[in-house]
């Protein structure tokens, strides 16, 4: 008899090890003599280290730790210096970088001043000399500098209440970036100006739904496309133009009348010897799951890798899925396997403790107790491969009818922990949290869901 649920821990963590940082960095960077090469499905590059005076290395992101593991083991001594910024506890032992920790997702003034360090070795860069940038999700939280403007006093407090607020108004993280960037000292492409005339290699880990390179840690090393009017209209498209700390929303205003500057675009000359490369996706991930779920005996179908939308909303679409499976076979016969990528969002209603993962499975549920029929058997997992689901130490959660009988035994509704977003109490209480533990990993999130 199937172990639905344990099948769907192994086809997620099959995800996991596929865009595992040390692993994706031996694949896509070998050194051949002096000659570094940097080759992906779409493109290839080789750089001539002889003619480079000094190589040092920069990064931020939960990923950075392992992505600096895996450049350390291939270039070696040939790194002059480093330093990134990691999320708290996304730790690698390294010899010739070296980490600090920040906060993730508000960001602390141990951001601030890893975002300061980080911006002290660019500036030692100069014109002969390669920058190797390893760029992860989180690194917006993580580099929290703010903008020095004359005439502004703008805090690193403005900037955590600033973040906090787009965080829970359901902004996207596209929209979030946006506002962030005309914020920052490092972010929209600051950091690439603070690197020329040196050149830069910029290697990205993909968090964002469409892989945006400008939306990736909100783009330290790309051009950033949007204006300060983007930013406004991203505050007023959620009602927050007066909740923002107002030095913030000062630097907006001006920024977008022209009083003060805004990032780097494209063609600015900061980009000049810079190249940037996405290393790794997340369906890259969604691509390995697929394997595992097939080899365990699923007929199995990706169904996207751009989920996005309210959490409790798309919970209905996975609800769905499995009643058709079971009465009518579409999209799949059963045992079915469907996989999903992407990034929901939440709009906080209530004052309970969860992530987007959480929620959604826990918005299954309620689904579930609402009307079972057709989906008796299903098991959806929802979980995300950084290992951390929102401000919690789960990773996500499994749902079920026998997960939902089970809270009903305890006298838990469902209904009313979704109610006030308490996705982890709930499922801390029936035993259905995934933990993982931190993964140095982050390509945004795999759904599941099993039909046996």
């Amino acid at each position: 008899m199937r172990d639905a649920v344990a099948d769907a821990e192994a086809i997620f963590r099959a995800g996991l090890a596929r865009v595992d940082p040390l692993a994706m960095m031996g694949r896509v960077l070998t050194l051949d003599g002096d000659i570094l090469r940097v080759t992906t499905e779409t493109e290839c590059h080789a750089y001539d280290l002889a003619r480079y005076r000094h190589i040092y290395v920069l990064g931020a992101g939960k990923a950075a730790a392992r992505m600096a593991l895996g450049l350390e083991r291939i270039l070696g001594d040939r790194i002059a210096d480093g330093v990134a910024a990691v999320k708290e506890g996304y730790l690698e032992t390294l010899s010739r970088i070296r980490l600090m920790e920040a906060a993730h997702p508000g960001p602390d003034a141990r951001g601030g001043a890893a975002a300061r360090e980080v911006l002290a070795r660019a500036g030692q860069a100069g014109q002969g000399d390669l920058v190797i940038v390893l760029v992860s999700g989180g690194g917006s939280a993580i580099l929290a500098a703010p903008l020095e403007l004359p005439g502004h006093r703008l805090t690193l407090a403005d900037k955590q209440q600033t973040t906090r607020v787009l965080l829970s108004c359901g902004a996207t993280i596209q929209e979030i970036n946006c506002v962030r960037k005309k914020l920052s000292a490092v972010k929209g492409g600051r950091l690439a100006a603070a690197i020329a005339p040196a050149h830069c290699l910029g290697l990205l880990l993909s968090d964002v739904v469409g892989d945006d390179l400008d939306v990736i840690a909100s783009g330290p090393t790309v051009p950033d496309p949007t204006t300060g009017a983007d930013a406004l209209a991203v505050l007023a498209r959620y009602g927050v133009t007066d909740t923002v700390a107002p030095d913030a929303l000062a630097v907006l205003n001006d920024v977008a009348a022209g009083h003060a500057p805004d990032t780097p675009k494209p063609g600015d000359p900061a980009f000049t010897h810079t190249r940037t490369v996405l290393v790794g996706t997340n369906f890259q991930a969604l691509l390995a799951a697929r394997d595992k779920a097939a080899a365990l005996g699923y007929a199995t179908v990706i169904v996207t890798s751009h989920l996005t939308g309210e959490a409790r909303e798309m919970a209905n679409l996975f609800l769905g899925m499995a009643r058709d499976i079971a009465e009518y076979g579409v999209p799949l016969p059963r045992p079915a396997c469907v996989i999903a990528g992407g990034e929901t969002t939440v709009t906080l209603r209530g004052h309970g403790k969860g992530g987007r993962n959480q929620e959604m499975a826990l918005a299954y549920l309620a689904g579930l107790g609402r009307d079972a029929k057709n989906a008796e058997d299903a098991v959806f997992l929802a979980a995300s491969t950084d290992g951390s689901d929102g401000p919690t130490d789960a990773t996500g959660a499994f749902a079920s009818l026998s997960i939902l009988r089970r809270g009903q035994a305890l006298g838990l509704d469902a209904g009313r922990y979704l109610a006030d977003n308490d996705a982890y109490h709930y499922f801390e209480a029936v035993g259905r949290l995934l933990k993982t533990g931190p993964t140095n990993t982050n390509v945004c999130d795999i759904k599941v869901l099993l039909t046996p």
